[in-house]
Order: C-alpha cells, then structure tokens, then sequence
C-alpha cells in the first residue's frame, strides 16, 4: 500500500539519508523523495512516497521518523495517486499537446501537488474537465490570483470541514481547483506552484490556438 509521509527536517547535508535509513529500518521502501519547501529558518519540507512492507504499520514509520534529532512528522496518509510528478516533467507534458494543455494540467494535479483531485470550474457550465474522484457540482468562485479556498464557498451546506481547497484563476469564466481531504494545509510555496502551472498552461493553450 502506498503512503505519502511528509515531514519537516533540518536542511543539512546528511539528513535525507538519515531519514531514508531510519523509514526503511521500519519496514517502509521509499519510492520518491520531493523537496516541497525550503525554510529561512534551515528547515525543510519534504513529500516522501513510499511502501510499506508487509504487516508494516504507518505508526511504525512515524516513530522511526520523530526519533531522529530536528525531524517532525506533519502528515501520513495513504495515496492513491500513483506515483510523484515533478513541476519539470509537468512541463514537458504540458507542451507535448499545447491543444490540451489545461486539460492536461487538470489531469496532473493529484501527483503534482499530491492532492485528491483537481477540475476546472466554469462561471456558467460548472465542472468541466476533472479527475475521477472530483464532485459532480462545486460553486463557481472568482479569484484574482492563486489562494486556499474557502470549503463554504465551493460546497455550500455540503461542506463538511475535512477537505482543504485550493484554486488559480484561468481567466475571467474559468478557474482550476484542487483539494485534499484531511490534509496537509496547502503551503504558500505550494499555491505559488499552481499559479504559475496554470499560467503556463494557459499561456501554451492560447499560443496553440494562435497557430
């Protein structure tokens, strides 16, 4: 069963390898390590996805983890997205059909930023494009630049306040929302990523249309 752990740890040589020894003494086999944030205070934040062996418990992992000296467990769950996309590989994907470019983004968000699901909302038509897991009917809300959202203002009475939202303008009728339910909280490193996806994504589907 694969699990997503992420952990905050000091931003020195050598760290990651302790941490790597400490997960696989657990029975834990990493599969991808992902730096999420850089911190001025000379801490960390890292995405490691990873395997847990057999009658190995996430609990076993934690503990592992937090016994090292600076390490903090923020979140462990399990992931169903298959795999880690990086912003790079994204790109490459992006521009490969510049036709389906937002369509495309869309359908990477869960491994890009290791959430449930993504979709873009239209002002009139609703959801459009989506990942499976994405909710049928989602409150069109109008965004500026890339932010968390509100739950109360996608899901009305339905929100049930375990699901984290966040979303980037794609232009006036059209935004990309992503969520995760239970958590972690979005960073600001994180927001600032989809932004700029969605931008680039935008910009390649209109130059593919210029063409």
């Amino acid at each position: 069963m694969p699990y997503l752990l992420r952990v905050e740890l000091p931003d020195v040589p050598g760290s990651l390898g302790r941490l790597a020894t400490a997960i696989g003494q657990a029975g834990g086999d990493i599969e991808a390590i992902e730096i999420v944030e850089k911190r001025h205070d000379g801490t960390a934040l890292d995405d490691v996805l990873l395997h847990m062996g057999p009658g190995v418990m996430p609990d076993s992992v934690v503990s592992a983890c937090t016994q090292l000296d600076g390490v903090t467990v923020v979140w462990i769950s399990r992931y169903a997205s298959g795999g880690v996309v990086l912003d790079l590989e994204a790109v490459e994907e992006l521009t490969a059909d510049p036709a389906v470019a937002l369509d495309r983004l869309v359908e990477l968000t869960p491994a890009t930023f290791r959430v449930d699901w993504g979709a873009r909302l239209h002002r009139a038509h609703g959801v459009g494009h989506a990942t499976g897991a994405a909710p049928s009917e989602l409150r069109f809300v109008e965004l500026e630049r890339a932010t968390r959202l509100d739950p109360a203002e996608l899901e009305g009475d339905g929100d049930d306040g375990e699901t984290l939202y966040a979303g980037a303008r794609i232009d006036g009728n059209e935004v990309v929302v992503v969520a995760r339910r239970g958590g972690p909280e979005f960073l600001d490193s994180e927001i600032a990523r989809l932004g700029h996806l969605v931008s680039l994504a935008r910009s390649i589907s209109r130059d593919s249309r210029r063409d």
